[in-house]
């Protein structure tokens, strides 16, 4: 199997609460309600955790190289032209809020949010296909209204060749738990695996892209198997 090279793409106290309520309202259309932000594809298991060990595993995979998210970012290219394409954190999937129960995730009814702070990735290349490692990391920040002892982060990723009408080639879930206890923010790493697409024709790679994001509705479709590292 060969590497195509891997290329960094993305890197409370009591006193947070009154940030939590003032973001809370903006965060509510990311994280409730909604369809998938990614289109077609069937969600599939996960891999992930919140645990040293998985820290671990992330600086392994991605030789310690992660960028913040939002930092300026492009596709790597191996010798042979074959391209490992850039990530970026899908529009209205950035957050992911979660409200009391019964309630929406606004002001003093918000129980937690999670968001995506870093990222990376690798390619290889096995024949015709493409296999592709997502490391993400995130925190989760417990809100007014209190987080459960464990929280369910759903995350998919999705390999689109865009243009004029975005194609998406392959997508999955990812989905990890965070264990909250009594903390009040608390970091989680994932590495996504498994996920595999067809070596473009041509050019055709220039234009694809990772998208990453939350996807709540992962949570409703399927309860997918859970690996804790």
């Amino acid at each position: 199997m060969r590497n195509i090279r891997s290329m960094p793409i993305s890197g409370r106290t009591g006193a947070l609460r009154g940030l939590l309520v003032i973001t809370a309202a903006s965060l509510t259309l990311a994280g409730c309600g909604g369809g998938s932000m990614f289109g077609g594809g069937s969600p599939s298991s996960s891999s992930g955790g919140g645990s040293p060990s998985m820290t671990d595993r992330f600086t392994q995979l991605f030789s310690g190289k992660s960028t913040e998210v939002g930092a300026p970012q492009s596709p790597q290219t191996d010798e042979n032209d074959l391209t490992c394409p850039s990530v970026s954190i899908r529009p209205g999937a950035s957050t992911y809020a979660v409200g009391a129960a019964g309630k929406p995730a606004v002001g003093n009814d918000l129980a937690f949010q999670a968001t995506i702070t870093r990222t990376a990735r690798s390619c290889d290349l096995n024949g015709g296909q493409i296999s592709v490692k997502i490391g993400i990391q995130g925190r989760v920040i417990v809100g007014p209204a209190g987080a459960p002892a464990v929280v369910d982060v759903p995350l998919r990723v999705a390999v689109v060749q865009e243009g004029v009408t975005p194609k998406t080639i392959a997508t999955k879930v990812f989905q990890t738990n965070v264990q909250i206890g009594s903390e009040t923010s608390v970091p989680f790493s994932l590495v996504g695996e498994d996920l595999v697409y067809p070596v473009p024709t041509g050019t055709a790679g220039d234009s694809y892209i990772f998208y990453i994001g939350f996807d709540p509705q992962a949570l409703k479709s399927q309860t997918p198997a859970r690996k804790r590292r």
